[in-house]
């Protein structure tokens, strides 16, 4: 194996409680990663199984190699696809952080700091990369995308003057992309809140994997999926994709969606989870200060009614 495939698992303890993992228990891990979760969950596993998911293969042969002599399942996939195929399962695990190896390895493209390909792509057999978004989409499209998904206010700008410069050349390496985009930030804004590249390259991260496509319908699926009992983990690292898990976590909750001005129920709604986490929980400062990436972090805990 020459892939030197390392991703620090965040918040390790917290999901291990979390799951309240049963030996006998079938569980998934959405986002296998380098098998950080997957390890710590499969050690604790006697007849049971754990299912590991992951659109990265480089991911996928790692984690086989570190969970050898474990009683695992890997697939290759969307787990937005994979996952509400799989009925019956006593926990799930969704950490939908990038990996630092994703984020580190300069020729996959996720890093503004880091000069390679423009790339971007979690599953290297999709179609879709970020040079293909940068030098294709129209100004309006890259800046709907840039707002939507990096809210960033400067939007607008990023988006003209990547417009303009793919004119001349296309726009090929993460370092081009950089330039462009710290040059769109007026000066005093420039250093406001960190990189001033980093809204902009989550934004092209989230369109080319398509990470909030189905999200919500895949979380309440999963919870459905889940035995009575059993217990899902989300591990979110911006806004949008905690605010999508905090709201499909109450939707499960409620035993009821009829307007509160309606005397009867008509809706039939029954609550099928019960939130464990009233506020998410957030890493401990030991970890934040081995892992920074664990900064952003939040962990959200339902469980099956």
């Amino acid at each position: 194996m020459s892939i030197a495939f390392y991703h620090q698992p965040i918040m390790l303890e917290q999901v291990i409680e979390g799951l309240h993992i049963r030996p006998d228990g079938t569980y998934v891990d959405c986002t296998t990663g380098g098998a950080g979760h997957s390890k710590e969950i499969a050690r604790r596993l006697e007849t049971g199984k754990l299912i590991c998911i992951d659109k990265d293969l480089d991911a996928l042969s790692v984690a086989k190699e570190r969970l050898e002599g474990f009683n695992v399942e890997f697939v290759h996939g969307d787990f937005k696809q994979v996952l509400p195929t799989l009925k019956g399962v006593d926990g799930i695990l969704m950490d939908l952080g990038v990996s630092s190896y994703q984020i580190d390895t300069a020729s996959r493209g996720f890093s503004y700091r880091l000069d390679g390909d423009l790339d971007m792509r979690m599953d290297q057999t999709a179609p879709l990369d970020a040079k293909t978004v940068v030098n294709t989409y129209t100004e309006q499209e890259l800046s709907d995308v840039i707002y939507r998904y990096g809210e960033d206010k400067f939007a607008r700008r990023i988006a003209h003057r990547i417009v303009e410069a793919r004119k001349e050349s296309p726009i090929v390496t993460t370092a081009e992309l950089a330039k462009i985009v710290e040059e769109s930030i007026p000066g005093k804004f420039r250093y406001v809140g960190g990189n001033p590249c980093k809204r902009t390259f989550q934004a092209l991260r989230i369109e080319v994997n398509g990470e909030l496509n189905g999200l919500y319908e895949c979380i309440l699926q999963g919870i459905d999926n889940l035995n009575v009992g059993g217990r899902i983990c989300v591990i979110t690292f911006h806004s949008l994709e905690d605010r999508i898990a905090k709201t499909a976590f109450r939707y499960a909750e409620l035993d009821c969606v009829c307007d509160a001005k309606q005397p009867i129920c008509t809706c039939n709604k029954v609550s099928t989870a019960k939130i464990i986490t009233k506020k998410p929980l957030v890493a401990s400062d030991e970890e934040l200060a081995a892992n920074s990436r664990a900064e952003s972090a939040k962990l959200r805990i339902a469980e099956r009614k």
